[in-house]
């Protein structure tokens, strides 16, 4: 019998378009061969054009979902997306601690790809204080890396070297801890992110694909990431190679999205690339 299939948990905002957010994780969970769960932290009404309004469930019943869940079902990984105020993020900070959740992957969602805001700069600050202690990487995008530090975003590979180095400072100094700085926002036909663990600059380089379907690509690799890190554990170089097979399977999703005709701004990726046929 072979190794079990990992159960991993987004904890993340709901999109109604199904394009990014909750229901892109557990998209992206089922097709690379991982058992999604699911904590709802926020509601939307978003379509692929804009966000309307956002909703934030009580604290006291977030916990529930967490502790519910947490006391019956093995979590393998962690995603962490939409976390829209404050106590939110200090809920689940607490809750992840409590339960010593292991392979928390945060994905700091600030801004959506229409321009909306979606976090709170109180919520940024509790961010820092309470939820990146927990984190075993942080995979901001460049916007996200400035607010993070403070900062303008990078606006080249070489600033992009710095940040990460500077937002590795933000997380514990002990053990393994990962940042994974995305390069999309940056011009030009090569795509490159950074893969950085305190020691290691992993620099990982792609073609760009010309589309306007990008709505939720950074849900989809952050929760790709989570899914992936279990399945690779125990391999050489386990993170990086799990990030590598991220990265294959956004870039394929994305050069698939053109199936797909939902909406008529930013369109999702093609999460079932693999698996849906024409």
């Amino acid at each position: 019998m072979g190794r079990p299939i990992p159960n991993v948990l987004s904890i993340a905002g709901v999109d109604p378009s199904g394009g990014a957010g909750l229901l892109a994780d557990l998209k992206t969970f089922s097709a690379l061969g991982a058992y999604g769960c699911g904590v709802v932290a926020a509601l939307t009404a978003q379509n692929t054009r804009s966000v309307d309004a956002v909703h934030v469930p009580p604290v006291d019943f977030l916990r529930q979902q967490i502790d519910t869940l947490f006391s019956d079902v093995a979590v393998d990984a962690v995603k962490l997306g939409m976390l829209a105020d404050a106590m939110t993020v200090r809920t689940v900070a607490d809750r992840l601690a409590h339960f010593d959740a292991r392979r928390v992957v945060c994905d700091p969602v600030m801004i959506s790809k229409s321009g909306d805001h979606l976090l709170s700069p109180e919520a940024a600050g509790m961010l820092r204080e309470a939820l990146l202690p927990r984190a075993f990487m942080l995979t901001p995008n460049l916007p996200e890396a400035g607010v993070l530090l403070g900062a303008r975003a990078p606006e080249s590979v070489r600033e992009m070297y710095r940040s990460a180095e500077r937002l590795r400072n933000l997380l514990p100094l002990d053990g393994e801890r990962w940042i994974l700085l995305k390069g999309g926002h940056l011009p030009g036909s090569e795509l490159t992110d950074l893969l950085f663990d305190g020691d290691r600059m992993i620099e990982m380089s792609s073609r760009r694909i010309e589309t306007r379907n990008t709505h939720g690509t950074g849900c989809t690799l952050s929760s790709a990431v989570a899914a992936l890190i279990p399945r690779h554990a125990g391999g050489f170089r386990p993170v990086e190679s799990a990030v590598r097979q991220a990265r294959d399977y956004l870039t394929a999703a994305i050069a698939a999205s053109g199936q797909l005709a939902v909406g008529h701004g930013h369109g999702p990726v093609q999460h079932f690339h693999a698996l849906w046929h024409e």
